[in-house]
């Protein structure tokens, strides 16, 4: 492929990738970081500064630009979930020990009422009691969205978004191959996805992990980790879907959202087994 120009950085405490046909001129990638720093400013738990920081106790603050596009989202995959994903999971992410305000590891604390707690309409986001907002489950497939957004807007031909795993592409009349990686052994594949536009994100219990059994795909309505699946892929037209029914695929009801929206996807049990709904040939898993 021709996109021969690439531009590695770390932000949100994860690498990113962007391929150009060129190299990025300086003031496209400030604009690029800048875009980054200010979600992160909003949407960080790990931030003293952020607005997330801000709600902790409770409160009202007019909503960010992603307010209600991701709440709207996570009001679908709660329903489809049963509210095993809450975007305010935040709480008992911290109470398993993964936060800067950590409590003991290993102790389980489910997840509040969202829908009781958090509201963000007519221009305002408000906390109606003490919670700590987390949009782990498809923020960083929104933020993929919004840069390769303004990165299009701005540059011709084949644009890449990589933020560690949640791709968005535009590759015209090109193909990209994208090894889908092991979840036992990040040297293999157990698959390849050759696209030319679109999103693909990943996720998985290997990572973000900080103790035995403790890793980041929690169930709201426990707080404990998920067990029973140990990664998934997804395949959308944009990458906050993507990034969401990702997430979704760890529960019940994962599958069913997946019909919903039409979307391709793959689930590894903890088995070893691989389950999927593959319609388009240009995605094949290994044998």
């Amino acid at each position: 492929m021709s996109a021969d120009a690439s531009w590695r950085f770390d932000a949100i405490g994860t690498a990113w990738t962007i391929r150009t046909e060129r190299d990025l001129p300086e003031p496209l990638r400030a604009d690029v970081l800048s875009l980054i720093d200010a979600f992160d400013r909003e949407w960080s738990r790990f931030r003293s500064d952020s607005l997330v920081t801000a709600l902790a106790g409770g409160g009202r603050a007019a909503a960010p630009v992603d307010a209600a596009p991701m709440f709207e989202v996570y009001r679908e995959l709660a329903e489809a979930t049963d509210d095993a994903v809450n975007p305010l999971i935040g709480g008992s992410l911290e109470a398993l020990g993964y936060g800067v305000r950590p409590g003991t590891p290993g102790r389980a604390m489910p997840a509040p009422s969202w829908r009781d707690a958090l509201h963000w309409d007519g221009g305002a986001l408000v906390l109606s009691a003490p919670a700590v907002i987390d949009v782990g489950a498809l923020g960083k497939g929104r933020l993929a969205d919004r840069v390769f957004a303004l990165i299009r807007s701005r540059t011709p031909g084949t644009v890449i978004v990589d933020a560690s795993g949640d791709i968005r592409l535009d590759a015209a009349e090109e193909t990209v191959r994208i090894a889908l990686e092991h979840p036992y052994d990040p040297t293999r594949a157990i698959g390849v996805a050759t696209l030319s536009s679109g999103a693909v994100c990943a996720s998985a219990t290997n990572r973000r992990v900080w103790g035995d059994g403790l890793h980041h795909v929690l169930d709201g309505r426990t707080g404990l980790p998920v067990d029973v699946v140990v990664a998934t892929w997804a395949f959308l037209p944009d990458a906050m879907h993507a990034d969401a029914l990702a997430t979704a695929l760890f529960f019940d009801g994962g599958l069913e959202l997946a019909h919903a929206w039409g979307a391709q996807w793959i689930r590894v049990l903890s088995d070893g087994r691989a389950e999927h709904q593959l319609t388009d040939a240009n995605i094949e898993l290994f044998r």
